[in-house]
């Protein structure tokens, strides 16, 4: 799933391409996406677009006369940039192109499962309703960030994903700041040190600018057509069996539904082994307790 730094190069690349531009028309090639009728689609034509921003995960187009288009990319939902003229990509992976008079926007999803959702709504107060209220990580104090951290007990894994506690992490920045902040993903807030949370702290900020900062540089004036959540350079997400970066030792994961955590055992839990629901129910006493048993 784009997370916040894959938001942040999405609306940076489209601000000289869409502000003040108005909105030609609005296709909608698969009817699942638009999640709204009040007010019609059609309404958007010819209305400029005035502003662009995040909340969350999504990305908001203000559009003259206070309407706001909400486009929520979930797992695999993608956007594209194309020239006037052009084919849709993907054939029925596209779900919606948006015509300005200086190109195409398309929003395409890979796979069958349709989860990318295009909302279109009327002034600031509906507008609200999509904000989960998760904490904004670069614009707020290390007491704000504390008070949140320690406001409901959690796994700290799951705390920097919950987007009622903290807005635009995923599970792959998520990991990225546990290992820089040299924390275990399973550590529960409530046991965490006060030089732990300064730590986490400093650890989202510098994760989410640097990356934000990287991905901008990568692309350069161009729009952003590789948007994975597996990225060259990341220390620990995607590189399960990999050398951490830091250490050396072999990256370790915790496989749970469709995702995985991925942690460096000596530099995030002191050498031991976190229980992978799969393989360490499989392998029961045969599960190695510390990246040691592992090695040997």
């Amino acid at each position: 799933m784009p997370e916040l730094p894959d938001i942040v190069v999405y609306i940076e690349r489209l601000r000289s391409r869409v502000i003040g531009q108005p909105i030609e028309k609005i296709e909608i090639r698969n009817s699942f996406v638009l999640r709204t009728a009040v007010p019609p689609i059609a309404s958007t034509q010819t209305r400029r677009v005035t502003e662009l921003r995040r909340i969350g995960k999504r990305i908001v187009f203000g559009l003259e006369g206070n309407l706001f288009l909400v486009i929520h990319l979930m797992i695999a939902g993608r956007l594209r940039w194309r020239p006037l003229g052009t084919k849709p990509p993907g054939g029925k992976l596209s779900l919606a192109g948006l015509h300005f008079p200086s190109g195409i926007l398309f929003l395409t999803e890979a796979g069958t499962k349709r989860r990318a959702s295009l909302h279109l709504v009327n002034g600031e107060d509906a507008l609200r309703a999509f904000d989960r209220g998760g904490l904004e990580v670069l614009e707020t104090t290390h007491d704000s960030f504390a008070a949140r951290l320690r406001s409901e007990n959690h796994t700290l894994k799951r705390a920097l994903t919950d987007p009622r506690l903290f807005s635009g992490i995923g599970n792959s920045y998520s990991d990225e700041i546990l290992h820089r902040a040299r924390l275990s993903p399973l550590t529960l807030t409530s046991k965490l040190t006060n030089e732990e949370i300064a730590r986490l702290f400093e650890a989202s900020r510098e994760t989410l600018t640097e990356w934000s900062e990287r991905l901008l540089a990568e692309v350069g004036d161009n729009f952003p057509e590789t948007v994975t959540a597996f990225r060259e350079g990341m220390a620990v997400h995607g590189r399960f069996g990999l050398p951490c970066p830091v250490c050396g030792t072999a990256v370790q994961r915790i496989r749970y539904a469709d995702n995985e955590t991925d942690y460096c055992p000596r530099c995030q839990t002191g050498g031991k082994l976190l229980a992978d629901r799969a393989l360490s129910r499989l392998l029961k006493s045969d599960w190695p307790k510390s990246i040691d048993e592992l090695e040997k």
